[in-house]
């Protein structure tokens, strides 16, 4: 009698405690801890990276793998990161803390269109067989570490610099329906994962990595949503060299 083998489990309990991580954000959000909540993302970021590494690693692909990864990245990547842009969008607006949506400030319903594009761009994402080893539009992880990378700013010495923006509220609906538009967009983006150290084949990736080095030695903890800025022009300006 085979027995059943308990490390095919590993990833698929990855991809849940993923999911956990995003719930854990979401409450965080709406309870107004925005710096926790998007630690909760970047832990989840870490998870999603782990769950698709160890699958690999023991050979334990499979169909329940595949849509559970999704679905966790709609909660963790998709909803999460748009109840943090719903908040900065009710601060900058001035609106009480008791006060809300279903008060009659319907304009906080504009964040979730990102929440609703995150979604599409995974079903596509599942569907398309050209993005294997490449993406065609923003990937869900990189639009939330955006947001993430805002609220890091916040809370760094360059506070005032990101405070400025994220007061305006015509500026967060502007970076909602900018980010919502890259998740679908048409634009290759490289991966990150490397999967050989020859130069030719690796020197966008190699080049962010620098890049972000540097951003991060030059802004520390605020350095989060400029190289996800980074890595979009990045796949722009490098588009036509394969």
């Amino acid at each position: 009698m085979n027995l059943p083998n308990p490390l095919k489990h590993i990833p698929n309990t990855i991809t849940l405690l993923n999911l956990f991580m995003g719930c854990l954000s979401v409450v965080s959000a709406f309870e107004g801890e925005l710096l926790l909540s998007g630690y909760f993302i970047l832990v989840a970021a870490v998870l999603d990276y782990l769950d698709g590494f160890s699958a690999r690693l023991l050979k334990a692909y499979s169909p329940l793998g595949k849509e559970l990864d999704s679905l966790s990245d709609v909660v963790s990547f998709g909803v999460a990161p748009s109840v943090i842009m719903f908040q900065l969008l009710k601060n900058s607006l001035g609106i009480a803390a008791e006060e809300g949506f279903t008060s009659g400030h319907t304009i906080l319903a504009v964040p979730f269109i990102m929440a609703a594009f995150s979604s599409l761009r995974l079903g596509i994402f599942n569907i398309d067989t050209r993005q294997t080893t490449s993406f065609i539009g923003l990937p869900t992880p990189a639009n939330a570490l955006f947001t993430v990378g805002l609220v890091l700013g916040l809370n760094s010495p360059f506070a005032s610099i990101f405070q400025s923006v994220v007061s305006s509220s015509y500026i967060i609906i502007a970076m909602v329906l900018v980010q919502s538009a890259l998740l679908v967009s048409p634009i290759p983006m490289f991966s990150l994962k490397v999967k050989s150290f020859r130069f030719r084949e690796t020197w966008k990736q190699q080049l962010l990595i620098v890049l972000t080095l540097l951003t991060i030695f030059a802004l520390g903890r605020a350095a989060l949503a400029p190289v996800i800025v980074l890595y979009i022009v990045l796949s722009l300006v490098t588009w036509p060299f394969k």
